[in-house]
């Protein structure tokens, strides 16, 4: 079983399992200074909306540790310029920055506090969202596994468990949760070129868990929904316009496309922080654009002609009109979404999930 938690606060610094180093090796890395944790998110060794989110806010706490500022407005030039570094590291995935607007709001409110207490509030809130993830992950498999029918085949890409979050994952999450209730499911895991984090992390995760799981080349996702082996494709998300649009790892448009021409639900399971109501569609979020070598080189070797030219988007941008459902912590949310995600929004969680 899964030991260590994906990242933690111990001794006043950061640790993590370094996801580069999987499934090889499991190993932890530690982050003192805010300048690790940034390299940490930019080199993926954290990873996922969620996760890179609690990150960030650790990453604040960090480079606030030795802020000396004797006033308010000392103390709030330097957080700008480490929120600045933790904004600039990844731009896609809007927890990131959710995170850091909760830690700002925090901030504000202790305004007539001492600086050492105003860094005794942040570490409080940072840690606070670092549990509400969790619990947030665990609500989203409760009202997910409603969809997940016994015997259910299922097709994932990327990562989305507990590798990406806080807690026990969003899409994997939910399998987690149908498995624990009885369930027998089976899961075939995209590769998600080109970095391989199917390969590397949702498998690893799934063997762990005793989920029956079978690896697959991006490009044979196709051919089993064609031979009739996939009920459903159910992947995790880095930002959703009001409209529905979803951000996700890159090759996810391709599974929703294949699935509406397959007559298959395409799922999508989020908490409601990835939700930016500001963005009115998807061509309004910001998309990653990774280094070359990502591409041109596998394992350290070099797989493609030195000065090819090479584009290496790490998101794309899957239309709403191609999601079946968008699975929150707060309920299960279908078409149309400007309405029914504008009323997830307001939707009280001590009323039961919704169903819109």
């Amino acid at each position: 079983m899964f030991k260590p938690p994906t990242i933690a606060w111990e001794d006043n610094r950061v640790v993590m399992i370094d996801q580069t180093r999987l499934p090889g090796e499991l190993i932890l890395h530690r982050c003192d200074t805010v300048e690790q944790m940034a390299e940490a998110i930019r080199s993926l060794r954290v990873r996922g909306a969620p996760a890179i989110g609690i990150a960030a806010a650790y990453g604040v706490i960090l480079g606030l540790q030795g802020c000396s500022a004797s006033t308010f407005e000392e103390f709030e030039e330097q957080m700008e310029r480490v929120m600045a570094l933790m904004r600039a590291t990844r731009p896609t995935a809007v927890n990131l920055s959710w995170a850091l607007e909760r830690l700002r709001s925090v901030a504000v409110e202790h305004k007539g506090a001492s600086v050492a207490e105003i860094k005794k509030a942040l570490l409080v809130e940072a840690q606070a969202i670092h549990q509400q993830d969790a619990r947030l992950c665990r609500q989203i498999g409760e009202n997910g596994q409603e969809l997940v029918h016994e015997g259910a085949r299922v097709l994932t890409h990327c990562n989305a468990g507990r590798l990406a979050t806080g807690g026990i994952g969003t899409a994997l999450g939910i399998l987690y949760v149908a498995h624990r209730q009885g369930k027998k499911i089976t899961v075939y895991a995209d590769e998600t070129r080109p970095l391989l984090q199917g390969a590397r992390l949702t498998t690893w995760e799934l063997m762990q868990e005793g989920i029956p799981v079978t690896l697959i080349c991006d490009s044979s996702a196709a051919r089993l929904m064609a031979r009739g082996q996939v009920d459903f494709a159910l992947v995790g998300a880095d930002r959703i316009a009001a409209n529905g649009d979803v951000a996700n790892k890159i090759g996810t448009y391709n599974l929703a496309v294949l699935c509406a021409k397959h007559n298959l639900p395409f799922y999508v399971a989020a908490p409601s922080s990835t939700l930016d109501l500001a963005l009115s569609d998807g061509d309004q979020i910001p998309i990653e654009e990774r280094a070359a070598e990502e591409v041109t080189e596998v394992c350290g070797r070099r797989s493609a002609p030195l000065g090819v030219a090479v584009s290496n988007p790490a998101f794309d941008v899957t239309p709403g009109g191609l999601v079946s459902a968008i699975i929150t912590e707060k309920g299960v949310f279908r078409s149309p979404y400007r309405r029914s995600l504008s009323r997830m929004k307001n939707h009280r969680g001590n009323q039961g999930p919704a169903r819109l």
